[in-house]
């Protein structure tokens, strides 16, 4: 899941129209290199290179691309594995069809063998969070000898097969007669070129069209984990493509050695090691509702996961927050601690579980000395005045507030599983009130406090980032996943709660950007849809229209959660309402087309919606199913949930009822039913409510 390949093709260089397909550079901007077929005399030049191309005459599939380069009539497909590709260039007749293979700038290797048709080489293009010795090799094997061969040397061509530079590269050129077909065999590794040559085994002896089948396959099992029947085409395009984008996250960054062994090379010590390792994940996205989804529909996935958190922690002394591939000083919060206590707690129980215990506790803690969004920058305030302050220079200090006791919560609830002693868990239960600290009573919102105690003075509750992350105060005043009923009681009763709820969509899009300096696209975003203040394409609201379940009016979190479905997600090319963000937003699409989101990671339940669908099951590893069906999925609101043939009056499910197997009936109708699911007894968990 999410083994993705770790070289790129030119289609974010062709001109003519904006490439889809590929991972944002944003995600993964390390040990790229590039591919490309051309005619007549050879350029590398990546912009005199490009051609022309159209949608309309592409394919692209999880599983198979193809396209058609119209400036050179060449059609270029390829197969990929989880570290080697497949790649067929059909050319015209041409006496010099070219082969481009470019591994980028800051630094970079490549031999031309001609004797073998082949090319190995390696990049270390990256922007940071790799050890000084990262590389990553590629071998490619060609089935026809070169014709003509030439090296690259910092974009210059010389006839030195083999050169090391800023910028390298080779040029391979074919006598073609048109509709002659060349195929490439290529994998990565970031191991060494024996491991990417083993790892281009993969491919086997296999056609094209056999590994097409063979991928396909695949991703039929992963994306059918999930099946959907439905009359509405589009919903279901964007069912499986939000489906799709989810389990691409977090990316698979380990190998199989010579003996058939797990190993990977170490984006934090540079040494290659044993056991599993992932990548590419900032967890402040994907703690909400990305890693819920594996927990629920592919936990034998996040086990692994699991492993290698463990060993990262092994590895560099912390837990990630953001890897690509190592630490990354990007984001905020602790929430690592929320991915360990949502898997434990759901039944995906590592034999490394001691480890991570060791690694959250010690992750609350301290800060990375170098890194500083890894482990918690601010702890020794947090520890001590119970919140970050204002006024002593750290940034989004309000916002790690929160989500530090969000944390903290995680890791007392983690404990409690693990039979730890209330001695050891009191620091984190009472930490988790924290949120508390920043409730401001006179606006019942969130605010910074500075450190003798006062409010951070002038306040604009419109004024994004500051105080807050990529966000105002607006939409992280409901961060406080663990405990709404304690929210509110500080906003004086649900009448209350309800009225703050509300308001965010009916505060008009105001925003002040002066933190940033210019108008960020999830501001953007937000102003342009005409829903408020409610911000969807970033995550720090996207469990907030849940909450009028705890507020004992889940008719308003039906209305507008198929507003937000219907509204920011289609099946257009601009059908998708803001950033990726490591498949959290599309996961949070994959939950609410079911019915139900999980609210509060580290819970056992997932509070309800409304659904998308006539027909869904749900195929868990257990061998047990989840069966919804709707009545009349043109409406939004729920008259009547029967679980397992049974009146449902809750206003969430367990995680455990799903396990077990479940029948759910969701009886829709056209006005809202203002009597089911509003008494307190069946709100879902808030700390406030445990004894």
């Amino acid at each position: 899941m999410g083994d993705g390949w770790t070289y790129t093709y030119d289609a974010d260089k062709i001109r003519g129209f904006k490439q889809t397909h590929q991972p944002s550079p944003w995600i993964n901007d390390y040990g790229q290199f590039s591919i490309m077929a051309q005619t007549g005399d050879p350029i590398f030049d990546e912009d005199q290179r490009a051609s022309w191309f159209a949608h309309k005459a592409e394919t692209a599939t999880p599983y198979y691309y193809q396209v058609y380069l119209a400036d050179y009539d060449v059609v270029t497909e390829l197969v990929p594995t989880s570290r080697a590709t497949l790649f067929r260039f059909t050319f015209p007749e041409n006496k010099q069809s070219n082969i481009i293979i470019d591994a980028f700038d800051n630094g970079s290797y490549v031999k031309v063998i001609p004797s073998q048709n082949k090319v190995i080489g390696y990049t270390t293009k990256n922007s940071g969070g790799v050890p000084d010795n990262f590389k990553n090799y590629f071998v490619i094997e060609f089935d026809k000898p070169f014709k003509l061969a030439k090296g690259v040397n910092d974009k210059e061509l010389t006839s030195a097969l083999e050169n090391t530079s800023n910028h390298s590269g080779a040029i391979l050129s074919f006598e073609t007669k048109r509709g002659e077909q060349v195929y490439a065999r290529v994998a990565s590794s970031f191991i060494s070129f024996d491991q990417a040559q083993l790892n281009l085994k993969e491919l086997g002896n296999n056609s094209i069209e056999e590994l097409r089948e063979e991928s396909k396959a695949i991703w039929n099992d992963i994306l059918g984990r999930i099946e959907v029947e439905d009359d509405n085409i589009d919903n279901l395009r964007t069912f499986y493509s939000s489906l799709y984008r989810s389990v691409l996250f977090p990316r698979s960054f380990y190998e199989y050695d010579a003996a058939g062994q797990v190993v990977h090379y170490s984006p934090y010590s540079g040494e290659v090691l044993p056991g599993y390792m992932f990548t590419d994940t900032g967890f402040w996205d994907t703690f909400r509702s990305l890693f819920p989804l594996l927990n629920l529909v592919y936990p034998s996935e996040n086990l692994k996961i699991q492993e290698g958190l463990a060993n990262t922690f092994k590895e560099s002394g912390f837990l990630p927050e953001w890897a690509s591939p190592g630490h990354r000083d990007c984001m905020i919060g602790n929430n690592s601690a929320s991915i360990v206590a949502d898997a434990y707690i759901k039944g995906v129980k590592s034999d490394q579980i001691n480890v991570l215990w060791d690694a959250v506790v010690h992750g609350a803690n301290a800060v990375h000395p170098e890194i500083s969004s890894t482990g918690r920058k601010g702890f020794e305030y947090y520890n001590k005045l119970g919140y970050v302050p204002y006024d002593t220079g750290i940034n989004e200090n309000a916002a790690r507030t929160l989500e530090y006791a969000y944390n903290d919560w995680c890791i007392y609830e983690l404990g409690k599983a693990l039979g730890k002693s209330k001695k050891e868990l009191k620091p984190f239960k009472e930490r988790a009130m924290n949120y508390k600290n920043l409730y401001d009573k006179e606006t019942k919102l969130m605010r910074g406090k500075n450190k003798d105690g006062s409010f951070q003075s002038p306040f604009n509750p419109l004024k994004w980032g500051d105080a807050f992350t990529e966000g105002n105060s607006w939409h992280y005043t409901w961060s406080v996943f663990h405990d709404p009923q304690g929210l509110i009681d500080l906003m004086g009763g649900k009448k209350d709660f309800v009225a703050m709820l509300d308001s965010v969509f009916s505060v008009p899009p105001s925003f002040d950007e002066s933190y940033y300096g210019a108008v960020i696209h999830e501001i953007r975003e937000m102003q342009v849809m005409n829903m408020g203040n409610y911000a969807h394409g970033n995550q720090p609201i996207q469990h907030m229209i849940y909450l009028y379940n705890y507020g004992g009016e889940p008719w308003k979190a039906q209305y507008w959660n198929r507003e937000v479905m219907d509204r920011l997600y289609t099946a257009n090319p601009d059908g998708y309402c803001g950033d990726e963000d490591n498949g959290q937003t599309s996961a949070w699409y994959v939950f609410s087309a079911l019915g139900f989101y999980p609210v509060n990671p580290g819970s056992d339940q997932y509070v309800i919606g409304t659904p998308l669908f006539e027909k869904v099951k749900i195929h868990l590893e257990n061998g047990k199913e989840v069966e919804l069906k709707s009545s009349n999925t043109d409406y939004c609101y729920i008259d009547e949930i029967k679980l397992n043939g049974k009146e449902y009056n809750n206003n969430f499910f367990t995680h455990q009822e799903f396990l077990n197997g479940a029948k759910i009936d969701y009886i829709m109708s056209e006005k809202p039913n203002k009597t089911r699911g509003t008494l307190d007894e069946n709100a879902p968990y808030s700390f406030s409510k445990q004894k």
